[in-house]
């Protein structure tokens, strides 16, 4: 079993984590700001602990990341988890999706499901404890060997199948997003199988939020209350698939409303299978800024709730604000065969 890496603040380490046991008969070691060289964050499994201030934040953490951008460092082929404390009931899935995309950004991968949060007075445990029936802070403490324990134990499965599911609503004459995506898939190993799905408006109602019993009943027939498109295309493209990208325009420095629907009825499926081996892509083009907006909604929904697996530099971004000017953009090309590479890299 590989060994656990640390990053936190001492102190932090020593009050939460220690005092409750979590390490008990794990193997780990702590990364020091002060004695960092070019191999430290290499091939590592590492666990975040922040414990976030008044205002949301863990200055430590983010100096780290800070450091290491500025020293030109990165976490290449190392896989990442996270434990967020707050001593209110708000900013841990916040925090947790900008470390996530800064961290990712610097070559961190993510497993699915990478976080346990504990909220003020361990409040966000409450339902859980209604099945457990053990005192809060000792499902906070489960949970939290459980998470190490995955995150030392995984690993991503490639497939026989190479299957790649593109999902976006956009227009096929003037989208910069499709442009930018056909530049990159014309430079895929030929043996990927790709669907392309197009969510047209009206194909894919929202999710109405129907109870969890019903929800579960259509999820054991992989299906769904509302049925259509999404179970009859969309349902088994990413069943089968490997990869799933998501072609983003930024509107209103938020995803598509076709594309959010689509990821809010997604919840029938996961009922029913996990999506731990299954890599999430993302290609985002702006009008003139706010892409990173875009891909921490989508960490948040489907890495950190739905479990979709984060590689490192899960999205390429650009700005191209009149239609079909995605052509013009400088080194397009160049971007487009790295992200294609990156792609490839848990397909081939």
């Amino acid at each position: 079993m590989k060994k656990l890496s640390i990053i936190a603040n001492k102190e932090i380490i020593n009050q939460y984590i220690i005092k409750n046991k979590i390490l008990s008969n794990i193997n780990y070691k702590e990364i020091n700001l002060d004695s960092l060289d070019k191999n430290t964050l290499k091939n590592k499994r590492i666990l975040f602990i922040a414990k976030l201030n008044e205002i949301g934040y863990d200055d430590y953490i983010l100096n780290f990341l800070l450091k290491i951008k500025n020293l030109n460092m990165d976490f290449e082929n190392s896989i990442g988890s996270l434990i967020i404390m707050s001593d209110s009931s708000l900013y841990t899935k916040s925090f947790a999706s900008n470390l996530i995309y800064l961290a990712n950004s610097l070559k961190c991968s993510f497993i699915g499901h990478p976080m346990i949060e504990k909220t003020k007075d361990y409040k966000n445990f409450l339902t859980w404890q209604k099945s457990l029936q053990i005192p809060l802070e000792d499902i906070f403490v489960d949970f939290s060997q459980q998470l190490i324990q995955r995150i030392l134990e995984y690993n991503y499965v490639k497939k026989y199948d190479k299957n790649i599911c593109v999902l976006h609503s956009s227009s096929k004459k003037t989208s910069n997003t499709l442009g930018f995506w056909n530049k990159i898939k014309s430079n895929l190993d030929d043996n990927i199988h790709i669907k392309e799905l197009h969510v047209e408006n009206g194909t894919v109602l929202d999710c109405i939020g129907c109870s969890y019993k019903m929800c579960m009943y259509y999820s054991k027939q992989k299906s769904c209350y509302y049925g259509g498109f999404m179970i009859k295309e969309i349902f088994p493209e990413i069943e089968k698939a490997n990869s799933v990208v998501f072609l983003c325009p930024n509107y209103n420095d938020s995803i598509s409303a076709n594309l959010m629907a689509v990821i809010n009825r997604l919840t029938a499926l996961y009922r029913n299978i996990n999506f731990y081996n299954k890599a999430l892509y993302s290609i985002i083009v702006s009008g003139n800024s706010g892409s990173d907006s875009l891909a921490k909604q989508l960490i948040d929904a489907l890495c950190i709730n739905k479990g979709f697996f984060l590689p490192a530099n899960f999205c390429t971004h650009t700005i191209a604000y009149e239609p079909n000017s995605i052509y013009d953009v400088c080194n397009i090309d160049y971007k487009s065969k790295i992200f294609a590479k990156n792609i490839e890299k848990y397909l081939i």
